[in-house]
């Protein structure tokens, strides 16, 4: 895994307009990684959970071949409208507008039937629902993915998480502060794999991403909050250097 080649997501350049329409480090790049640990095959469906913008979504439906459905309660902080109407949107921009379904919904009142999706993915979602509905609406949430995934379902989740190590003492003031503070949203990997494990799943690989720093790095480069206050974020990864803040992944499998 380590030099992973992304010959998909190679082609988007913009680092400003992807950034400005994805939430948190990553990208495209991160969502191409995803598809690719959870073995996205085209012609199957998908459920987005979390999709924010759904730039993330349009690229998955354009470059997988599937038919992807995007969920999100939440309404756009700049602009007021919800999420899933930039999803609309965005389809039309990436020429995917009868392969994306947006929906605003969230979890876990998803609304869907049992065993509807092939694949659940969600990144820098989840992580924010440890602190709106605690550790029980989070376990609730990973129990509805478990539900509407098919048997054999692969769920994908990649969420920013910790080293699993103290918060250095520099680094404490920086991720305190407010209701959705790092230090109470992330996790680590070890917490985070025992929980969907404990939601039902067969863990079939977790690991923090190789690219990972690179992520943040972008992520505070390009990002237009970040841009309007480089005393936050990008301060806050400045003091950090990398030795408590990581973004990692887990992969797991619905039984049959």
């Amino acid at each position: 895994m380590a030099g992973f080649k992304y010959k998909k997501s190679s082609k988007y350049t913009d680092y400003d307009t992807i950034y400005a329409q994805c939430s948190g480090p990553g990208g495209l790049q991160l969502a191409e990684f995803m598809a690719e640990r959870m073995g996205v095959a085209p012609g199957k469906k998908l459920l987005d959970v979390g999709c924010n913008r759904g730039w993330q979504t349009c690229f998955l439906a354009k470059e997988y071949g599937i038919f992807a459905v995007g969920i999100d309660p939440w309404d756009d902080r700049e602009e007021g409208d919800p999420m899933v109407e930039h999803l609309r949107r965005n389809s039309v921009l990436w020429g995917v507008e009868d392969s994306v379904l947006g929906i605003k919904a969230g979890v876990p009142d998803t609304g869907f039937a049992s065993k509807s999706f092939d694949y659940v993915y969600s990144t820098t979602a989840l992580e924010m629902i440890r602190v709106s509905q605690g550790i029980e609406g989070y376990m609730e949430a990973l129990k509805e993915i478990c539900r509407v995934l098919k048997p054999g379902g692969v769920f994908g989740v990649g969420e920013p998480m910790h080293l699993g190590v103290p918060v250095p003492e520099d680094l404490e003031p920086f991720v305190s502060e407010d209701e959705y503070s790092w230090k109470v949203c992330f996790r680590s990997l070890d917490e985070t794999t025992e929980q969907i494990e404990e939601a039902g799943f067969r863990i079939t690989e977790s690991a923090y991403a190789p690219d990972a720093w690179d992520w943040w790095t972008a992520f505070a480069r390009h990002d237009p909050f970040c841009k309007e206050d480089p005393s936050g974020d990008p301060k806050t990864l400045e003091v950090d250097g990398g030795r408590w803040t990581s973004f990692g992944y887990v992969i797991g499998m619905k039984g049959e």
